[in-house]
């Protein structure tokens, strides 16, 4: 009996410890706000607001955009176009967040691009500053027009 006793301690004592350290390990989604939006500028090829959303795993971030700032002249295959998402880091460096998935676009509606992939570190704040898009070899480049809301990406 002692045996058994023994044994379900040492379980619980396993499990308390795993509990322990799954309590620390870092959340998937740690970035906050995981939202925001702000408007762009992209000269002739109009102005508006986007919604950028930030996902984060470890050091792994994406950040989807979805802007009707730009619009597509016509139809727009999955996976065609071409983004660059260019970031103010910490206040004074920069990063860029890049790729080239996106949903299927019909002629006449807003631009969606994402996720774009970048690295972060611990801590990053990261802001919006401009957008790269590039569809059909035609490219916009679309500049924030104010601070993003309700603040940048922490992570």
């Amino acid at each position: 009996m002692r045996h058994g006793k023994l044994g379900i301690g040492s379980a619980l004592a396993v499990g308390a410890a795993l509990a322990g350290t799954l309590a620390m390990a870092p959340a998937a989604g740690a970035v906050n706000p995981d939202t925001a939006t702000l408007g762009f500028d992209c000269g002739t090829y109009g102005k508006g607001t986007a919604t950028l959303t930030a996902t984060q795993d470890g050091t792994a971030a994406t950040i989807s955009v979805s802007t009707s700032a730009v619009t597509a002249p016509i139809d727009v295959a999955a996976n065609s176009v071409t983004s660059t998402l260019t970031l103010t880091k910490n206040g004074s460096g920069t990063a860029t967040f890049s790729g080239s998935s996106n949903p299927a676009i019909p002629s006449g509606s807003a631009v969606s691009t994402g996720p774009l992939t970048g690295t972060v570190a611990s801590g990053d704040s990261l802001e919006a500053t401009s957008l790269k898009v590039v569809v059909f070899g035609i490219t916009a480049t679309c500049k924030a027009t104010g601070a993003q809301d309700p603040g940048p990406f922490v992570f």
